[in-house]
């Protein structure tokens, strides 16, 4: 959090301050908009400045983030976010680049939403029974947007890689596409790991799960936010060479992400042993179960609710 402070003009700065001084260790979005207050959102609220954001605040901000080198940034602009030391994600709006008819970039932003990552060590400790057997199981994690799916990825991870409470350390891979589970500087994680981890950072899932089968012999690879036909292949290949997937979705409950024909598929499938499904009741992180998959025919249905609660 400190380190996305000091990205911030002193203006918007002095701003936040005024706004949400005294919930800094709650914040979970500032959004900063040309012509408008700055907005700061924690838990279920939202606070406004009194002040408008304007256009030399909004540059101030995109040549920071960026380290004055603009064009640098063409990648993550085409994808409409940046993501900065820390693992914390900008979202980025204004006018759109078209080339050929597809988005090559953005100009003229005028709206930043910034999404604070936080590590909760130990937050996923209470899972190792149910997601642990002889092996870390497959598993799914799901729940709308900001109900914590990459907080639980990226302590699944820590946990894996350096062991916990009788497991030994294995082998653990992330593809980390948006550079949010590890916080990568330099293709170093900045976050808190153990030492058997390798990381792909910036690298679309589909191909980074396959350079990790074919170069790291990882035992467990983790990435966020699947749903396109070429992860579902990769998946496939994954689960054949006998390596466990631990990934998210975006979802308020099974029958939802069902409804997705890519989804289904996989589900259907049988890959997946674990289902959990997290909301944002009283804050993010809340779990509403842990189900297991088991295979009935063709299909895999909910069974036997392990958990659920607050962790």
């Amino acid at each position: 959090m400190d380190k996305m402070l000091t990205l911030l003009p002193s203006s918007i700065y002095d701003e936040l301050m005024v706004v949400a001084e005294a919930h800094l260790s709650q914040i979970e979005e500032i959004r900063i908009r040309v012509n408008r207050p700055l907005e700061v959102a924690f838990g279920q609220e939202v606070l406004f400045g009194k002040n408008l954001v304007t256009a030399e605040m909004a540059d101030q901000f995109l040549n920071r983030i960026s380290q004055f080198s603009f064009y640098m940034l063409d990648e993550q602009l085409r994808r409409g976010y940046i993501t900065v030391a820390g693992g914390h994600r900008i979202g980025l709006a204004g006018k759109v680049v078209l080339e050929n008819g597809f988005v090559k970039g953005l100009r003229e932003i005028s709206s930043f939403n910034i999404r604070i990552a936080r590590e909760k060590i130990g937050v996923a400790e209470k899972l190792i029974s149910a997601l642990f057997q002889k092996k870390w199981l497959s598993t799914l994690i799901l729940g709308p947007p900001q109900s914590g799916k990459t907080t639980y990825l990226r302590d699944i991870a820590r946990l894996i890689s350096q062991g916990e409470k009788g497991v030994e350390a294995r082998k653990v891979g992330i593809v980390d596409e948006r550079s949010e589970i590890a916080g990568c500087v330099g293709g170093v994680p900045q976050l808190t790991f153990g030492s058997r981890l390798d990381v792909l950072d910036g690298c679309p899932k589909a191909e980074g799960m396959m350079m990790l089968i074919r170069s790291m012999s990882p035992e467990v690879i983790i990435a966020d936010e699947i749903g396109r036909v070429e992860d579902i292949e990769a998946i496939r290949e994954a689960v054949n060479a006998g390596i466990s997937l631990i990934t998210s979705v975006h979802g308020e409950n099974l029958e939802d992400v069902m409804r997705r024909p890519n989804m289904r598929t996989i589900i259907d499938e049988g890959v997946f042993k674990r289902v959990i499904v997290l909301s944002r009741k009283d804050q993010p992180g809340f779990v509403v179960g842990i189900h297991e998959l088991v295979e009935k025919g063709s299909s895999a249905l909910y069974q036997n609710k392990v958990k659920s609660g607050n962790y």
